[in-house]
């Protein structure tokens, strides 16, 4: 059942004694991994996620849940941790802080399916405070968002992925803003060395302070939207068939993906930065990628027509009319 917005209002003006906002956010993304999980391992059909615990040498520790070799998804992995310990000057320069003791707890996701024609997905839901004391921390703060990395787009799903986003937002006003977080997700999502993003964006927020609890209510129902966002559009396109031809442009992709994440992505270098897990930072990676040297698409093809997705639009105002043909 979704939170209400009275009780939201309650909390605000009574806040919890019995258990911090840390410990909230933790049991939250926990319970919403073993969701997702379940929902992905249904949809697949074929494999199972290894749930792989694991300690964060100076407290905390995570849980990393990854699916290989499935009917439909090629990698699948959905990652919680909840860590504390001491911010380095290195990690605190990284956010934007002073170096002090530390908790973050979160849920990052990231989905690269086998068929070229389903798009790869990445979410992430966290929270991060300040301090030794966790009911009163110095500052904490909300992040997190989604967006959507298809290799052959179709607007039908982008509108769908964005319109699921938007209507979270619109629930949320004075916290969540849709036009603001996509605008950032754009930004974010850029390639400046490529000219082009990613993907075809989503929303994407961070350092929500201001209203913790009316914060905490947004990035629940926003946890919660991520599969009614996605699997809709896994759904459509799973059974389509394809050659040689498209798996070949879905790898050349998939090397967008990558040199995002180790180039610019600020969770990859926080993670490494703070002396996190590697294997669970570095689980983002497609299983299998291709670089081509001076790869051009032919004019007219699918391939080119695709990569007019790749650039930041208003999704929901377009139609089909907007859309170039191959």
């Amino acid at each position: 059942m979704m939170d209400d917005h009275a009780r939201v209002n309650r909390l605000r003006e009574e806040p919890r004694t019995d258990i911090p906002m840390a410990h909230r956010v933790q049991r939250f993304v926990e319970a919403l991994q073993r969701h997702i999980c379940k929902a992905i391992e249904d949809v697949d059909g074929a494999a199972q996620f290894r749930r792989d615990p694991w300690k964060y040498r100076e407290g905390g520790g995570g849980l990393t849940c990854v699916l290989e070799n499935g009917a439909v998804f090629e990698k699948a992995g959905v990652n919680t941790s909840a860590i504390q310990g001491r911010l380095t000057e290195r990690a605190a320069r990284a956010i934007g802080v002073h170096p002090a003791p530390f908790f973050a707890t979160g849920l990052s996701l990231v989905i690269h399916p086998r068929s070229p024609y389903v798009p790869s997905v990445h979410a992430n839901f966290r929270y991060f405070a300040l301090g030794d004391d966790l009911f009163h921390p110095e500052d904490q703060w909300f992040g997190g968002g989604a967006d959507l990395t298809p290799y052959y787009p179709f607007l039908e799903d982008v509108q769908h992925f964005h319109r699921v986003w938007k209507e979270v937002c619109d629930r949320h006003p004075g916290v969540a803003d849709y036009a603001r977080f996509k605008a950032a997700c754009d930004a974010y999502f850029y390639l400046p060395h490529r000219g082009e993003m990613r993907g075809v964006g989503g929303i994407f927020y961070d350092y929500l302070r201001d209203d913790p609890e009316g914060a905490f209510f947004f990035t629940r129902e926003a946890g919660r939207a991520f599969l009614r966002s996605y699997l809709p559009i896994v759904e459509r396109r799973r059974d389509m068939p394809y050659g040689e031809r498209e798996r070949h442009f879905q790898l050349l992709r998939r090397g967008r993906y990558v040199e995002f994440n180790l180039i610019y992505d600020r969770g990859t270098r926080f993670g490494l930065e703070s002396n996190g897990r590697t294997e669970s930072i570095l689980m983002s990676l497609p299983p299998e990628v291709r670089w081509q040297y001076d790869w051009r698409p032919v004019p007219g093809s699918p391939e080119a027509a695709a990569l007019w997705f790749f650039q930041p639009r208003d999704w929901l105002a377009l139609t089909e009319a907007d859309v170039p043909q191959p």
